[in-house]
Order: structure tokens, then C-alpha cells, then sequence
């Protein structure tokens, strides 16, 4: 936050777990509010699905990651593959653009705490990825992807993820874009851009109604580990066992 910010600029007090500590966020609910970041240089918007005060979230997302050099339909047939986990479960998402190399499918849900969430993300995760285990994966760690696409499930929860027609720091800047399901064909990384944007799909209007989580779902993935700490405890395994193998 700008020390320099009018007094019309709100802010809300987050806890931050790198810092350990409260930082205080700027809360852009109105056009001035906007356009005084845009005049700060801010270019990429990464918003919570938590609303202020609250410690409920309010959606999930599948974050759909794809291996260095791959062609986006193998993005494109990964994203399927959420859609067709979630039908099974009772669910339903919308998808648009990482504006990067990716694709986002998100679902609403009614306010339910954090943790469930992102238990049942990590559960949604691992569904997808078990559907096609030769085009998905939810290994954390780049080496063990084997070429295929991440499907992350790290920004539920208090993770954060790209807001819908923000701009991205890339070469062009790109935007993540709304796709009708329909035409997810068709749709390209940074094929939508700040200066040659077609008209766009209403978010809004693509996004379901929001929905109950299964509490079987939700049970599911609290038996799964969250995928940052598996692979630091994998890491370090790694390291005591190349330092034994030096040492030996």
C-alpha cells in the first residue's frame, strides 16, 4: 500500500503468512479506486475468493498448467476433464484464459471455510488427473510431470488467482480472458490482448450460481495432503539423500 494514497482509497488488514504478519491490502471496489492503481503501475489484479472480514471462501479453482512447449489443446482436453470430474460430483464451473500459458476453471460455492475448500479442490485435483493419467497430473514438483498438464489446486483456499480481463506482465499483454465452454476450441494463450481485445464473454454471466460442496468431496480431500508441503518434505528428503550419498 502507497504511503502516498488519497484518503479515499480503502484498505483491509490481510495476514500474510510469508511476512507473518498483517499487511494492509488495497480494497478496489470502485472505478477511481481502479484507475489510482493503474496510475501506481499496477498491471496484473490477483484477488482471494474471500469476501472482507470473512473466513469463508466463496469459490475454488483448478489452475491448468501446461508443460514448456506444449500445444494448448492438451490445456484445452485437460480443462475437459475438470469439467467432466465436477459434473460427477453435481458441480459446475466456468472457464477462461490464465492469460499466461493456462487455463482457470472456477466454481462458485456458498461461503464455506477455507480449509474445506481447499480440500475439496485437492480432492477435484486429483479426480481430474485420474480420469487421463497419460495428459494430467497433480505432481507438484516439475520433474515428476513427465510432459503433462498440472493441474494445481494451491489457489483455493487463501491462495489468490488472476482476475477475470486483467492484464498480465507477458510480452503483449496478454489478458485472462472469459471462454464460453462451447468455444474453448478455439480459444489460444495471449490470443486476447489490452490492445486487440474482441468482444469478451460477460464473466458474470458465464459464471453458475453458486453451489454446496459435497461433504463427501470435502472428506475426500482432507485426506489429501496439500501439495506445496508434500513436495518441501519430498524436497528435503531429496537433499538429506544426496548429502548421505556425497558423504558415503
Amino acid at each position: 500500500m502507497s504511503k502516498g494514497a488519497p484518503a479515499w482509497v480503502r484498505t483491509v488488514a490481510v495476514w500474510a503468512e510469508s511476512a507473518h504478519r498483517e499487511v494492509h491490502q488495497v480494497l478496489c471496489d470502485d472505478r477511481r479506486t481502479l484507475l489510482w492503481l493503474a496510475n501506481q503501475r499496477a498491471v496484473e489484479f490477483h484477488v482471494p475468493f474471500l469476501r472482507v472480514g470473512s473466513r469463508e471462501s466463496t469459490g475454488l479453482v483448478l489452475d491448468l498448467d501446461p508443460p514448456d512447449g506444449a500445444d494448448f489443446a492438451a490445456v484445452v482436453a485437460v480443462a475437459r476433464l475438470a469439467r467432466r470430474a465436477l459434473e460427477e460430483v453435481g458441480l459446475a464451473g466456468a472457464v477462461k484464459t490464465s492469460g499466461s500459458s493456462g487455463l482457470h476453471v472456477v466454481v462458485p460455492v456458498h461461503g464455506s471455510p477455507v480449509e474445506d475448500v481447499a480440500a475439496a479442490t485437492r480432492a477435484l485435483a486429483r479426480r481430474t488427473a485420474e480420469l487421463d493419467p497419460a495428459v494430467a497430473t497433480t505432481a507438484f514438483l516439475k520433474e515428476e510431470r513427465e510432459g503433462r498438464v498440472f493441474v494445481d489446486s494451491t489457489r483455493s483456499g487463501t491462495g489468490t488467482v488472476v482476475a477475470a480481463y486483467s492484464p498480465r506482465v507477458r510480452p503483449g499483454l496478454p489478458v485472462s480472458a472469459p471462454v464460453d465452454w462451447a468455444d474453448l476450441d478455439a480459444a489460444r494463450p495471449g490470443g486476447v490482448t489490452v490492445t486487440s481485445s474482441p468482444p469478451l464473454p460477460d464473466w458474470a454471466a458465464l459464471l453458475p450460481e453458486p453451489q454446496e460442496l459435497p461433504a463427501d468431496l470435502v472428506a475426500e480431500g482432507h485426506t489429501i495432503p496439500v501439495a506445496r508441503v508434500q513436495a518441501m518434505h519430498e524436497g528435503k528428503r531429496r537433499a538429506r539423500q544426496r548429502r548421505a550419498s556425497e558423504g558415503g
